[in-house]
């Protein structure tokens, strides 16, 4: 059986990943959207912090964490928000 390198591999078919995004993109936002996945995010963190297991505890900060982080630079996230504070002028 041939081994094929990495110039090989068929570059033109976008990765699952990159299809999730596509159709994430070009769905229309709700709004406060951003409010509800931030809020979900530290949900997540309060409700696991405590667990006596570790699994629970490490799944519970992956998902705060991506949570939170998808609120603040989605696409409709809590940087655009941000920019109308007084200090937010300098988020990009």
């Amino acid at each position: 059986m041939p081994m094929t390198s990495r110039s090989d591999v068929d570059h033109s078919r976008p990765s699952p990943l990159q299809q999730l995004k596509a159709m994430d993109d070009a769905r229309h936002g709700i709004p406060g959207e951003h409010w509800l996945v931030l809020g979900a995010g530290l949900a997540a963190w309060a409700l696991t912090r405590k667990s006596p297991s570790f699994v629970v505890r490490a799944l519970g900060m992956v998902a705060g964490t991506a949570l939170v982080g998808r609120a603040a630079s989605g696409r409709d996230g809590l940087s655009k928000v941000l920019r109308w504070t007084p200090l937010g002028g300098r988020v990009k």
